[in-house]
């Protein structure tokens, strides 16, 4: 990788002209193109297609569409616990664990686990956050210095929601509460809804789709009448097959929903997953027959697209949020096809730089 810049600002507040050079997977399509990216004031100005010495990748950074990071308290609790018995609130297991936490204890979990999401590519993700006001007070104290975004949804009360801190409102699921009055303070808000539905079984798809959100989350167990209406209204809807097969829940059929709306991928409760990028797309690939190109998108440009933000694409105009890859570690040499290497073999080890 070559990185020119004229000074020597940090990589949050950049003002120089930075550029990257490899095989560059460019666009909706993840086109390999060797060359060069050129960054300026932390927006993408060009590729520049030209021979280059760099066995680098450069690809667009991941947006996570779906985490719960209040539970980095409690990874791997609550083996053999059913779905309601780990995360249904207001006392699953998950949110016992959070009352009996310190404000301390939490806020040093969900630090750890933003900078590992950062270290591993993530450039931002879509945080469901518990704790009314002071949760959303508290994820962005753990975020203090990180230039990972993040889209943050406050929960269980309209006040978290309307935080200066609170980019939206992120519901449990229709079949826990009547959130009408949330929908509609949220869309009065002018912010992000997005409600947990078909988790477990259909039955609570209709009423979370009643409320027109702006995203779906699981959608695990949609009927036929619910795939139309995805396809006929659009509803994005972000899949998160590690934890559905931990929770034993089944695994979201991918094919039938991306055939009808924009799919994106997320990694939900730390508690049950690492908020790895790389090891949800592997899942997503190897367990569904959505393709290596679609799953990429998922991790990228569909998640940005769900969370409102201008990345996830190495195109001019975007963004630069970017995602640097060793094409001659040991686990990438030889890779005849860089997409699928990103999405079913690619991992930590082989990151070289995160340019957020």
């Amino acid at each position: 990788m070559s990185r020119d810049a004229e000074t020597t600002e940090p990589a949050g507040d950049r003002s120089a002209t930075e550029t990257y050079e490899g095989t560059i997977l460019v666009g909706r399509d993840f086109e390999p193109v060797e060359g060069t990216v050129v960054v300026e004031d932390g927006t993408i100005q060009a590729i520049e297609e030209e021979p280059v010495a760099s066995d680098d990748v450069v690809l667009p950074a991941f947006v996570n569409a779906h985490t719960h990071i209040g539970d980095s308290i409690a990874k791997e609790a609550g083996r053999g616990l059913s779905l309601d018995e780990l995360v249904a609130p207001p006392d699953g297991l998950k949110h016992r664990l959070l009352r009996d936490a310190s404000r301390e204890e939490k806020a040093v979990a969900m630090r750890r686990s933003l900078e590992f999401m950062q270290q591993t590519g993530t450039a931002a993700h879509v945080e469901f956050r518990e704790g009314g006001v002071d949760g959303v007070d508290l994820i962005r104290e753990a975020g203090g210095g990180l230039q990972i975004r993040s889209v943050v949804l406050g929960r269980e009360t309209v006040a978290a929601m309307e935080h200066d801190g609170a980019d939206g409102f992120g519901a449990s699921g229709a079949r826990d509460a009547d959130f009408d009055a949330e929908r509609t303070a949220t869309r009065n808000a002018g912010k992000l809804f997005g409600i947990h539905a078909g988790e477990r079984d259909p039955y609570d798809v209709d009423a979370a789709m009643d409320l027109d959100p702006d995203h779906l989350v699981h959608m695990v167990h949609p009927e036929p009448h619910h795939l139309d209406r995805l396809a006929d209204v659009g509803t994005p809807v972000v899949v998160c097959p590690r934890s559905n097969l931990v929770t034993d829940v089944g695994v979201p059929p991918l094919r039938e929903l991306l055939d009808r709306t924009t799919v994106a991928l997320g990694t939900d409760n730390v508690m049950l997953n690492s908020p790895s990028m790389f090891r949800e797309m592997e899942f997503a690939a190897k367990l569904t027959d959505a393709s290596a190109l679609e799953v990429l998108r998922m991790a990228t440009v569909n998640g940005a697209e769900v969370a409102g933000l201008n990345c996830g694409l190495v195109e001019p105009g975007r963004d630069a949020k970017l995602l640097v890859l060793d094409g001659d570690s040991d686990n990438l040499a030889g890779v005849k096809d860089f997409v699928r290497a990103v999405v079913r073999r690619a991992g930590q080890g082989d990151v070289v730089d995160v340019v957020l």
